[in-house]
């Protein structure tokens, strides 16, 4: 009887433990605003290295550079919703092999590589436009080919876009673009805006205007998950 009755106490001190700890660590999450993590993304910040990409008329600012200044926003604003994030590129530097005969596709299979090995549930690229024509503008989503849950989630990406920012297009598209055929995953291609538009560039290159694009991107993506 007495191996019984402490058997029984040691029980409901430990669970009394558990409960504890489980109140502490809601108030805690609660308190830091860190939802449970559900999904898992990895951004794409296009370019890098020796390959720039496309440049700003104005300000100079090459892709590569903005391109990863979009990635660490819309990072973070993933993460604030509760999504754990994976990167493909974190800093200036290129992911091809410096000594690789081809860098580009060097560089492309490197992305591959960390698409199949973070167990992401979607891929988003991020890059910038540009065309001979100034007057073109707008941010534009993209979906791989054949890719069905790709083109869901770049039409809700897309949809939010067009309902919150100026100029920005009405309808995805598809495209044959290496970082979103290399992997059955569904994925977006977004380009944000055109540098080659004077009055566009000055509006990618702003904080505020960053931020607005990012989380719309992530409400997007949000969207594409409730449904």
């Amino acid at each position: 009887m007495f191996i019984s009755i402490k058997k029984r106490t040691i029980v409901l001190f430990l669970c009394a433990l558990v409960c504890v700890g489980s109140v502490i660590a809601f108030f805690c999450v609660k308190e830091a605003g860190m939802p449970a993590v559900k999904y898992t993304i990895v951004i794409d910040a296009g370019h890098g290295g020796i390959d720039g990409g496309a440049v700003g008329k104005k300000t100079g600012v090459t892709e590569s550079e903005i391109n990863l200044e979009y990635a660490e926003t819309l990072k973070e604003i993933c993460e604030g919703f509760g999504m754990r994030v994976v990167m493909t590129r974190k800093d200036m530097n290129g992911l091809y092999n410096p000594l690789a005969p081809n860098r580009k596709r060097s560089d492309m299979e490197k992305r591959r590589q960390i698409i199949e090995a973070s167990g992401a549930d979607l891929v988003v690229s991020v890059h910038m436009n540009a065309f001979p024509r100034a007057s073109s503008r707008g941010a534009q989503v993209f979906y791989g080919l054949d890719n069905e849950r790709g083109k869901a989630l770049a039409t809700s990406v897309q949809s939010v876009l067009h309902k919150t920012t100026d100029y920005a297009k009405s309808a995805a598209k598809e495209g044959d673009f290496y970082i979103l055929n290399c992997t059955p995953l569904p994925g977006v291609l977004v380009e944000f805006g055109f540098l080659s538009n004077a009055e566009e560039e000055r509006l990618l290159v702003s904080d505020d205007y960053r931020h607005q694009m990012c989380y719309a991107v992530a409400t997007g993506i949000l969207s594409f998950y409730e449904m």
